[in-house]
């Protein structure tokens, strides 16, 4: 998979101003870009059982990102709905993680990289679930029952890919070495985590979800015959606005429409 170079952002140094805003971008921005990246395969799967199913996981992960978005709406409380959110904000506006603006690359690319996010996902909203912010909770809780679909769909095909012929499971390992580097941001606690710990009372033990995590990832890559990398090095910045090259491809396709004819009624 070719290494993607990085656009640069204005690093950000003053305290966050809306912590809450904040947070929800991230986990909206998440599943819109992953979304979006699963809809291209739409047309272009291994066999039309896959199509169909990739195509429903990015409407299931677009729908996610419109609840969260929406709700990040009414808690900046400037007049952007989830539409203004997702199609008005340039690349360096966006607060998702770096794993899931990397391209598709092949099917082995793609199932890897959707695992990897899953099984985070999952142990993120049932967390969310029962926290506090009851906006936030519902959202998470309704997503949660989707999310659980979604890892049970990606880690089955990466044990049968892992698993499976010798090309198979050549391209899982190499998919899975060249996106390990980008876990790492997923469970990063910064100055926004302790924000809305005490403002909102959204506290995620990042350190005990990671645990979680790996044990589960390291289950489904032990079925799969594949080998964990071990390189520690990460890969981060897509929380503070610094992404690859190829966020910013991927946002000129998916605003153009809205961009060309804003206001328009359809």
């Amino acid at each position: 998979m070719t290494e993607p170079s990085f656009q640069v952002a204005a690093p950000r140094s003053t305290p966050v101003a809306n912590p809450l805003f904040e947070y929800l971008l991230r986990m909206g921005d998440d599943r819109l870009v992953l979304g979006h990246r699963l809809s291209e395969w739409c047309g272009h799967g291994p066999i039309l059982e896959e199509d169909i199913a990739l195509s429903n996981i990015a409407l299931d992960l677009i729908g996610h990102a419109s609840s969260l978005l929406a709700l990040a709406g009414e808690v900046e409380g400037q007049g952007r709905d989830a539409d203004k959110l997702a199609y008005f904000r340039d690349a360096v506006a966006f607060r998702n993680a770096l794993l899931v603006e990397v391209p598709n690359g092949d099917f082995a690319v793609t199932m890897v990289r959707q695992f990897l996010f899953d099984a985070y996902s999952v142990l993120l909203l049932d967390a969310l679930s029962r926290c506090e912010h009851e906006g936030l909770a519902a959202v998470a809780a309704k997503s949660l029952k989707e999310d659980k679909y979604h890892l049970r769909h990606s880690s089955e095909w990466v044990v049968r890919l892992g698993d499976g012929t010798a090309e198979s499971h050549e391209r899982a390992q190499k998919a899975l070495d060249s996106l390990w580097r980008y876990t790492g941001e997923l469970f990063d606690h910064d100055a926004v985590d302790d924000a809305v710990a005490a403002e909102a009372f959204i506290a995620i033990d990042h350190d005990a979800l990671h645990s979680l995590w790996l044990t589960m990832v390291k289950d489904v890559v032990h079925r799969a015959t594949l080998t964990l990398p071990t390189d520690p090095a990460m890969r981060r910045g897509g929380r503070r606005g610094f992404h690859t090259e190829s966020l910013g491809h991927m946002l000129a396709t998916m605003q153009i429409v809205a961009r060309s004819h804003p206001g328009a009624s359809w």
